[in-house]
């Protein structure tokens, strides 16, 4: 699987490069994102924007690794998704279960907005 990695202050962008994301990908895709929780920022931002295809494996892999974000209050935004991934998911009833942007800096504002919202909560 290739992807590229971006880290800023509060979160990590996570660029997948290969067209196709299918199942049997996510066993690396979760160590890659496990790694990256363990050095301490565990926001993430996954961009589709190169993805053309996805399996109900991905997609479901994506639900939960959100969910498990949001449970361990971190955030967790997709951003970037091609039309077709986009119907897919839609026609799938997954995309409403899922927090996605159409930009990468929409996705670093939503980031940024979790973060100091867990901050205010946390008086």
């Amino acid at each position: 699987m290739n992807v590229k990695i971006d880290t800023r202050e509060k979160f990590h962008v996570i660029t997948i490069l290969d067209p196709v994301f299918s199942g049997n990908m996510t066993e690396e895709f979760a160590s890659i994102l496990n790694k990256l929780r363990e050095n301490g920022i565990s926001n993430l931002i996954i961009n589709l924007g190169a993805i053309e295809t996805l399996d109900a494996g991905s997609a479901a892999f994506i639900a939960a690794e959100q969910q498990r974000s949001y449970e361990q209050q971190h955030s967790f935004v997709l951003c970037c998704i091609q039309p077709d991934v986009e119907e897919w998911l839609d026609k799938h009833a997954i995309l409403e279960l899922l927090n996605t942007t159409p930009t990468e800096t929409e996705a670093w504002d939503i980031v940024q907005m979790e973060e100091i919202e867990r901050e205010l909560g946390d008086f």
